[in-house]
């Protein structure tokens, strides 16, 4: 994949990309939704529900599965107090993330998080993560009405930091992360999980970007 020029900014998705998450989160709900006599399947979260925020996962399963509207307030709150104790455990720095963030800053190439988790919950990752220090922007999905796969938080994210969308590199792991990134009109660079972000992924991409 080609990557074209005048790029000013690197827009991360979380989970799954700069946060080893995703198997936190189907824990997490699966922990909320318990006690009331659910479950999602494995494949379910994997093929479904993976990148979703829990708001909408929670309208799938009231959809197909008859799970009580009535419940979705609860179950999100304890969803996500299961996702942060299980963060707290187990959410720690990754160094080639750092070196790779680092170096874009020095470069003065803007950073930003993307991500369909609430806020609290993304800051207390991107925290515990040591990641924080290097966004210039971090967009979730309290900022927007309509989340990923709409395209609206990455016209958001470049709309603050003053660029235009094509000006913005996304790096994704998910189908539908990528798909709002490339409805946004970003550039997009597709990885399988957070240890394939590093600098030299992006050296492989933009050697240009960061002066090699």
């Amino acid at each position: 994949m080609e990557i074209k020029n005048d790029i000013k900014a690197v827009l991360f998705d979380m989970d799954g990309v700069l946060i080893d998450a995703r198997d936190w989160h189907f824990q997490a709900l699966n922990e909320a939704l318990t006690p009331f006599g659910y479950q999602i399947s494995y494949q379910n979260h994997i093929s479904r529900f993976n990148g979703l925020s829990t708001n909408s996962k929670l309208k799938i399963l009231s959809a197909e599965f008859n799970f009580p509207t009535s419940l979705h307030s609860i179950v999100n709150i304890i969803k996500q107090d299961r996702t942060l104790r299980i963060a707290g455990q187990l959410c720690f720095p990754n160094v080639k993330h750092q070196i790779l963030l680092s170096r874009l800053n020095q470069k003065g190439i803007l950073i930003g998080v993307v991500t369909n988790s609430i806020r609290n919950s993304a800051e207390a990752l991107l925290s515990y993560a040591n990641l924080s220090e290097f966004l210039n922007v971090l967009v979730t999905n309290e900022d927007v009405v309509r989340q990923k796969p709409d395209p609206e938080c990455y016209l958001l994210a470049c709309k603050k930091l003053g660029i235009r969308s094509d000006q913005a590199v996304v790096i994704e792991d998910g189908e539908y992360g990528a798909r709002a990134a490339t409805e946004a009109g970003c550039q997009v660079i597709r990885v399988s999980n957070p240890e394939d972000v590093s600098l030299e992924l992006i050296l492989d991409y933009m050697p240009e970007l960061l002066g090699a």
